[in-house]
């Protein structure tokens, strides 16, 4: 019985070592061998530099602002008379045609009585010149003749001699003539006629409106011609020049203008660091306020190539390929635009990257794409 016993503990002894061993075994075998990375080589698109003349393009914006622009204010007081066309935004009028008729009719009153009383004056002083300067006393009797109270007060004669002068001047003749040459200036400022062929833009009035003097009355422009107003930086200020043609797109890109250089303000702008430059551009199917874009040939820089702004790195290097590795080059930028850049000091021949490697690194390994490269 106790023999027995023994028999079984040293089988189950064993049986338990045979586990343990045959457990450890699966583990081991289940065990993979860590992979060794292998080493990846990138391929990059390259370009091989060739040196040209870059011209320089200076792109601007802004918007349309008419050349010929005039504000109408009222220098009288008086009720709006309705003309032949509605005063009303939109509406065309030719050069010297009425845009505003304020009443006059009481002030107009005034002046033919002052005129009046001119005329009086010197119809009473004729017994005298036929007395005392016969000489004198037909061209005032011409003047006489030719005074009518429904025009505009004509000149008084020409009074070349000083007796005659200081005759006339005594009866207060030049007192009234210059009182009523003041009354008929006046009158006129109850009608405003258009400057210019234009439109009018604004308008703040309508017929039978009582109309206050210095009251701003509306907006009238010259449709014919525009000007832009676009800021540029100093650094081109003296590349500009008056007359200078420029290229101008609107906002869509669908209609290209041609514009010249008018004006070039002499101040440059303390905050911006940029001068006013303005460009004139006519076209039928402009319209003030259009936004417009302006491309000005600044000027040509020789030796130099231009490539894409996110190749060039902070600190004024980009990359080039030298026996399958990259390499950093430094480089001198001339201009930027929003997209690209103007290099120079780059060597003829030599092989820079042409688009953005993500992780690149000087002395990293890379395969140059083999198909078809432009030259910058």
């Amino acid at each position: 019985m106790d023999k027995r016993k023994v028999i079984l503990s040293v089988l189950g002894l064993v049986l338990i070592v045979l586990s343990i061993y045959a457990a450890k075994a699966i583990i081991s075998s289940r065990t993979t061998p860590t992979p060794r990375p292998s080493k990846v080589v990138k391929t990059v698109f390259v370009d091989t530099v060739q040196n040209t003349t870059i011209p320089i393009m200076v792109p601007a914006n802004g918007t349309l602002i008419a050349k010929n622009r005039v504000e109408l204010y009222s220098e009288v007081q008086g009720v709006f008379q309705r003309g032949s066309k509605l005063f009303k935004p939109g509406q065309q009028y030719s050069r010297g045609e009425r845009i505003i008729t304020i009443d006059a009719a009481e002030y107009r009153a005034s002046v033919q009585s002052a005129k009046s009383n001119l005329y009086n004056l010197i119809t009473s002083l004729m017994p005298d010149l036929r007395l005392d300067y016969p000489a004198v006393s037909a061209k005032w009797q011409a003047y006489l003749s030719s005074f009518d109270l429904d025009d505009t007060t004509p000149p008084l004669p020409e009074m070349p001699d000083e007796k005659e002068r200081y005759f006339i001047s005594g009866r207060g003749i030049l007192t009234s003539y210059y009182n009523v040459k003041n009354l008929e200036e006046r009158l006129a400022k109850y009608t405003i006629r258009a400057p210019f062929d234009g439109v009018l833009t604004e308008a703040l009035v309508t017929e039978g409106t009582l109309i206050r003097s210095g009251q701003k009355l509306g907006e009238f422009i010259d449709t014919g011609v525009y000007e832009l107003e676009v800021a540029i930086s100093k650094t081109f200020s003296d590349l500009l020049e008056l007359g200078e043609a420029v290229e101008l797109t609107n906002l869509e890109g669908t209609r290209t203008y041609e514009g010249t250089v008018s004006r070039i303000n002499a101040r440059v702008d303390q905050n911006s660091q940029t001068i006013t430059a303005f460009i004139e551009v006519r076209d039928p199917s402009l319209k003030e306020g259009m936004y417009l874009e302006a491309i000005l040939n600044a000027r040509e820089e020789p030796d130099a190539i231009q490539i894409d702004r996110g190749l060039l790195l902070d600190n004024d290097q980009i990359f080039v390929v030298r026996d399958s590795l990259l390499d950093l080059m430094d480089v001198k930028p001339i201009y930027f635009t929003d997209k690209s850049v103007v290099l120079k000091e780059v060597p003829d021949g030599v092989t820079i990257v042409s688009r953005p490697v993500v992780g690149a690194y000087a002395g990293m390994l890379v395969k140059v794409y083999e198909g078809k490269t432009q030259n910058n």
